[in-house]
């Protein structure tokens, strides 16, 4: 009873100390640093309906220089055309992002055509859609090379001419369904460990780290309590938080509560938070015991 105390006195304190946090930036809000021709590469644009297109275009908004990667040519000139039309310039790219040879050659070419990246969004990636046992292993690992393993390559590709400018952002995109105990495959492959690791590698080279969470489409049985995120509001939101420095999780705030109360209450608490949520399909051992 005691630890139960001692856990809710720590959330209860921290959350004091986010809510002061937020009405101070509320009272001084941050500027908003300019991209003005700045280089930001964005993976995966080509989709109409995207999450990429949609931050190529608020980008584009703000003067950077865009250069596009995707695997859909014919979609990435597409998004290309409406980059131009607002008056930023656009270089396309055809990539896959999984093959990590085809991304270190695309790397240098856009060195060597376009200039050194300063902006670099993770953002490619593919949805199976279903829990894993069910899912066939090729299309396990390619979800692995595409949302994963991807994000290191472009990472080792940009990186180090970032670090040697001592400039440059690199923003990851995850889905927020990973933060929690769930057996479907996308939600495993989030990249918040990774943005972890670059805080603590490239933060001292004044290199900023972003990491943004998002959930378009609710499962099944909590559409009803929790609404989709439309992609829109998403990118306005995300792209506060980067031209802001504030890192943050764009999702429905009754989940926002229990990706906090992750690591701050106990076990038990947790699984009945996670059971409430309809998130327990699959339960990590731990609980179990």
């Amino acid at each position: 009873m005691a630890v139960v105390v001692v856990d809710f006195l720590i959330l209860t304190a921290k959350v004091i100390g986010y809510v002061l946090h937020a009405l101070i930036r509320w009272i001084k809000k941050p500027r908003e640093k300019t991209v003005r021709n700045e280089i930001c590469l964005i993976t995966g644009t080509a989709s109409s309906v995207g999450v990429g297109r949609l931050f190529a275009l608020e980008f584009a908004r703000r003067g950077a220089t865009l250069v596009l990667w995707d695997v859909d040519t014919k979609g990435n000139e597409n998004t290309a055309r409406e980059v131009r039309k607002l008056g930023a310039k656009a270089y396309t790219y055809t990539c896959d992002v999984s093959q990590r040879e085809l991304v270190y050659a695309t790397a240098s070419c856009v060195r060597r055509e376009v200039g050194d990246v300063t902006i670099l969004i993770n953002n490619a990636g593919i949805i199976a859609g279903m829990p894993i046992l069910q899912c066939p292993d090729e299309q396990v690992e390619r979800t692995m090379k595409t949302n994963c393993h991807a994000h290191f390559w472009t990472v080792k590709a940009f990186l180090p001419q970032m670090i040697k400018r001592g400039h440059g952002h690199i923003v990851t995109i995850a889905g927020s369904l990973g933060l929690f105990a769930t057996g479907c495959l996308e939600q495993i492959c989030n990249s918040f460990g990774l943005k972890k690791a670059l805080n603590a590698y490239a933060g001292r080279e004044h290199i900023n780290s972003f990491s943004s969470a998002d959930i378009f489409s609710s499962r099944r049985e909590l559409k009803a309590l929790l609404p989709p995120i439309k992609p829109d509001h998403f990118v306005k939101a995300a792209m506060q938080g980067i031209l802001r420095n504030q890192h943050m999780i764009c999702i429905p705030k009754v989940m926002y509560f229990a990706a906090i109360s992750k690591n701050l209450l106990p076990w038990d608490v947790q699984v009945l938070i996670q059971k409430f949520l309809g998130l327990d399909r699959c339960i990590p051992q731990k609980a179990a015991q």
